[in-house]
């Protein structure tokens, strides 16, 4: 299958860069382009992506608030926006996370950093990488509201198993299917199993979701750094 790719850049120039990557891919090709976020929210649902990648700073109607009105659109559920910053240590990083990105990437990522954060996306995994990520969204949470600070949010997970709640810890550290599987000794299509069905209870949009819900509700702790 081919990944259809809407760009969603300011500048003209890194665009036609993008475009250029992704149509060398066998795999993609780009099927739209946009210069601010409501353009990207138009040019989205009328093409139809698997993948968005959406600067977060843009005239106008901004990539934060482009994300949240395609990420609230029920018609364009199965669109997974990917969310690139020229700097990392961002501020609107897990406010990306919380409007639905599936993840972000810096923008001085190697081409086959940003290939694979596509093909990532597009099935569905949470993009959290490079590895420093992680303790972003850690440090970012931390300094939110605070983890598991109210009932309502202490008690989100009491629809999970208890092994569900253990691969949420998990994801939450990062972990892929493979190491996740490998520490319970338990084969990865069990733990995808587990994954789809905490995500289905807590209604995680995707993987990126649920390591954003492991932190908020006070199940996973940011680490000091």
């Amino acid at each position: 299958m081919t990944i259809r790719v809407l760009l969603a850049d300011d500048q003209a120039l890194l665009r036609s860069a993008f475009r250029v990557l992704v149509d060398s891919e066998p795999d993609m090709e780009v099927v739209g382009e946009a210069s601010d976020g409501a353009e990207a929210v138009r040019v989205t649902a009328e093409t139809m992506p698997d993948v968005v990648l959406m600067d977060i700073r843009m005239p106008g109607t901004d990539g934060l608030a482009a994300t949240r009105r395609i990420c609230d659109d029920p018609a364009l559920s199965a669109v997974r926006v990917v969310m690139l910053t020229t700097f990392e240590v961002d501020e609107y990083v897990v406010q990306s996370l919380r409007a639905g990105a599936s993840g972000f990437l810096g923008k001085g990522s190697e081409p086959e950093e940003l290939l694979g954060a596509i093909r990532v996306a597009a099935a569905g995994e949470a993009l959290l990488s490079p590895v420093a990520t992680k303790g972003l969204i850690a440090r970012f949470l931390a300094q939110g509201e605070g983890p598991g600070v109210d009932g309502a949010r202490s008690t989100r997970l009491d629809v999970l198993t208890g092994r569900e709640r253990e691969v949420l810890v998990l994801v939450g550290g990062g972990h892929s299917n493979d190491e996740i599987a490998d520490r319970l000794d338990v084969s990865p299509l069990t733990v995808k199993t587990h994954v789809n069905r905490a995500m289905a209870k807590l209604g995680a949009r995707d993987r990126a979701q649920l390591v954003v819900i492991a932190y908020e509700s006070g199940l996973v702790r940011p680490r000091p750094h």
